[in-house]
């Protein structure tokens, strides 16, 4: 009986150990993305707001470097992530932001400054509660991956696509779903990364959770980042 009582006195304090990492990872991946929130706007402020700097980044060939960028870092840092430190990918990880916030700096030539207020606190709430219910719910949503994973593609595609198209209905039909689709998976990522931490600290992999919480950041980011550009693309005002 002394013997059980040790063992599920060590259980129990192995799980409240977990409990209060868990907690301390997930303040790590809203405290980095946070971070990486702040470069991203004061970026696309900056870059925004200068009519000479927005010409040249803008202008012919440029402007689908501009545009693409973003996404061929994310492909890179996944490719890279297992070689890197946690002290690199964080670095990686403001540097994306930063040019993330280039990337989208025409919403402040396109759109008001109070819509881009508006709808950013908008998604601010929404995000916050999508959050929330992925950490908390104990309905097991892992099987929404692989169809929201789908759905990017074909987000990626069509918005490709439009590109030479420049067809409004198109680009409205990407808005609506893009919306629904990031809104999954700002759910789905959240209860992904709380589950990660637990199997990899179950594990000892102290290693892999501090580049765990900077993916963990840089997914909610890009979550957060496509909703943001979908709503704005569907209630913002233009200048």
């Amino acid at each position: 009986m002394a013997e059980l009582n040790t063992i599920r006195t060590a259980t129990g304090a192995r799980a409240a150990q977990i409990d209060e990492g868990l907690r301390s990872h997930m303040n790590k991946v809203y405290g980095t993305m946070s971070v990486g929130m702040l470069l991203t706007f004061a970026a696309a402020w900056a870059v925004g707001n200068n009519a000479a700097l927005m010409s040249v980044l803008f202008t012919g060939f440029t402007r689908y470097i501009v545009m693409f960028a973003p996404l061929i870092m994310v492909f890179a840092f996944s490719a890279a992530i297992g070689r890197l430190s946690s002290a690199a990918a964080q670095l990686f990880f403001y540097v994306f932001a930063v040019v993330m916030g280039v990337s989208i700096s025409y919403i402040f030539v396109v759109f008001t400054d109070f819509s881009i207020a508006q709808v950013f606190l908008i998604t601010s709430i929404a995000f916050a509660g999508l959050s929330m219910w992925g950490y908390t719910t104990k309905k097991d949503i892992s099987g929404w991956g692989s169809f929201l994973i789908m759905g990017v593609i074909g987000l990626i595609v069509a918005s490709i696509v439009n590109i030479f198209l420049g067809s409004p209905a198109i680009m409205f039909a990407v808005s609506v779903l893009g919306v629904l689709i990031f809104a999954g998976l700002t759910a789905y990522d959240t209860q992904r990364i709380k589950s990660e931490y637990v199997m990899f600290a179950q594990q000892g992999d102290t290693e892999w959770l501090g580049k765990a919480a900077i993916m963990g950041a840089l997914s909610l980011y890009i979550n957060f980042i496509n909703m943001f550009i979908m709503l704005l693309s569907l209630f913002g005002s233009r200048e």
